[in-house]
Formats: C-alpha cells, structure tokens, sequence
C-alpha cells in the first residue's frame, strides 16, 4: 500500500483491473485502518476516474454475497456526501412506489457524513436488517419492498464502514453504493450530487443493460430537490427537468430540511405517509417517486406519474406498505 499511495499523491490513475484487484484486497483486510483512511481521502482530492470507478464496482458486485429475487423490480438510491441534511426523501419514494404496486428492491447503508441514512431509518423503525434469502422473498412476494442493508452483503463496504463514520466526510465509497445492489434490478432510479458525478454514472449504466435514471439537482442535491432545476440523465440521453414539468412547486432549501436526530427525521418519515407532513415535504417525495415511475413507465407523462404517486399517499396504500415491512 505504501508504494501505491506514492503514486496516487503523484496524481498516479489506476487502471480497471488495478482498481478491482484493490478493492478485493480491502476485502481481505491486507490494509490497516489508516492506510484504508489515506487511501480514500485521496479521491477527496481529485475527481476519481471511469476506470476506477468501473473496477471497484466490478468488484464488489463479484464479491457480494448473492441475492436469488427476481429482476423485475425497481431500486431508488442516491449516493449521500450533499450536505444538504434533508429528510429520507429517496427511501420515501420506494415506499410511495411499493404502495403503487411496483416492486422494489432497495440497497441502503448507514449514513456516513449525514444524519439518517436509509438503515438509520428502518434500523429506529425496529427494522431487522438480514441475508436470510426466504426472508427476503417473502418481503418481495407479500409485501412489494425488501431491504438490503448493504454491509451485509458487501464484505468490503463493511471493512471500511468504521473509517467512513470516522472521517464523516463523503468518500468515494458514496459514490459505489448507488451502483452495487446485489440483484442489479432492471429498473434504477439514481442520485448523485454532482453533474460531474452524473456524467461518470451514465457512462457506467450505458452498458449496463438496466433501465435508469440519473439526477442531480443542480443546487447540488443528490436527489431531486424541487429547489433549483434537475439534471438527467438516461438511456435515452440527457435533459433537464423543473418543478413545472411535475406540476408541482418551487421550494426552498428550509422546507425539505430534515431533523438534528434520527428521531426528528423518523417524525418526518411518518408523517409524510401518514399525511400530516407540510406540502413542500409531500411534494418533493411526490417528485423523486415520480422520475422513478417515468423510469418504468418512459412514455407515462410525468404529471401522471405524480398523480399516481400522489394516490399511493392519500390512500395510505404506501403507509400500509410500510407497516408490513415493519411487522416482525
């Protein structure tokens, strides 16, 4: 590790097969806590390449423990590392999905440099995260949504998730999560917080053979965030979407704010599925379901895809989703 570290702080690139073998080799634990720590901050410094990226998610999707669930589902992530501390907006969204009888598969994690990352969530909701296959199938089949919490199923996210927490600054380990469900489902709806970042993901799908979306909103929200308008892109190119194309509003930063605690956020979480959320935190979900639908659906008008979400809501189908999942 030595050695390389000397080559990286010389601006040194890794190829797609030295990448992979790196990532492996994290996975065996060869690297300690603070060799591990430099390595990552390096990519804090300079923009990580197609090649790298390319290699680790070769690899963690070759090391990850296999999932058996269907195909046919879909899975809404972002890669965290905004800054921004709005509420769980994306794990929101596949609930509102799941109510409107999509499948979903969802791959989350702690948050890193955030206050409530998806397995905070569902983990204060009492949750059980598990590898358990029948489990899973049963959460598919009966429910519409199953949870993999992705420690468990990435030997070596969980290797460097004490590191992460440590630094609470986003790695480049954000930037892998959103791209390594195990299922590699056919539909994905992404986010990342950069156009940059955006770019790098949509050449890494392209041949993919998943059908995707890509957003960044461009006041810097790795989701879409109602307040400025959004990048995207897809299979069939690239565009930029406002709030007047979802029919919805133009919000400001303080209304799509989440809480100091898990607690708080959890209070938002409820409440927008119970619908005693604000009308800014209601319709911001509305629209990140609604890019996942247009996903699915690519020739659904956008502004129907928000009624169908907006139903899942205000019939409470998307709260009693929730509730079965959360039932032991």
């Amino acid at each position: 590790m030595k050695k390389l570290l000397n080559l990286l702080f010389e601006n040194y690139t890794l190829s797609e097969d030295e990448a992979y073998q790196i990532m492996v080799e994290i996975s065996e634990e060869k690297y300690s806590a603070v060799e591990l720590a430099s390595f990552v901050t390096i990519f804090n410094m300079r923009n990580i390449t197609l090649e790298e990226l390319k290699g680790y998610r070769r690899a963690l999707l070759d090391l990850c423990i296999k999932v058996d669930l269907p195909k046919q589902a879909i899975d809404v992530v972002g890669t965290g590392g905004d800054g921004k501390d709005t509420f769980n907006i994306s794990t929101l969204s596949c609930f509102v999905l799941a109510g409107a009888g999509e499948k979903i598969i969802k791959q989350g994690n702690y948050g890193a440099s955030s206050v409530s990352g998806s397995s905070n969530m569902l983990d204060n909701f009492g949750y059980e995260f598990s590898v358990n296959q029948d489990k899973l199938k049963r959460e598919f089949e009966e429910v519409g949504i199953t949870f993999l919490h992705a420690p468990l199923f990435h030997p070596a996210l969980a290797k460097v998730a004490p590191i992460r927490k440590g630094l609470a600054v986003k790695t480049f380990f954000n930037l892998m999560g959103p791209l390594v469900n195990p299922v590699q489902p056919e539909f994905q709806n992404l986010g990342t917080y950069d156009v940059k970042t955006a770019r790098l993901y949509h050449y890494v799908m392209q041949n993919s053979g998943v059908k995707y979306s890509i957003s960044t909103a461009l006041a810097g929200y790795d989701e879409i965030s109602l307040t400025s308008p959004t990048k995207v892109y897809n299979n069939s190119g690239e565009f930029v979407l406002e709030s007047k194309d979802f029919g919805l509003s133009i919000l400001q930063p303080d209304e799509i704010k989440g809480g100091k605690s898990i607690e708080e956020n959890s209070k938002i979480f409820l409440s927008v599925l119970e619908g005693n959320s604000t009308q800014a935190q209601k319709e911001v979900v509305l629209a990140n379901a609604a890019l996942a639908l247009k996903t699915i659906y690519p020739t659904k008008d956008l502004i129907e895809c928000v009624a169908i979400a907006n139903e899942s809501l205000d019939s409470k189908k998307a709260l009693n989703v929730f509730q079965k999942l959360m039932k032991p």
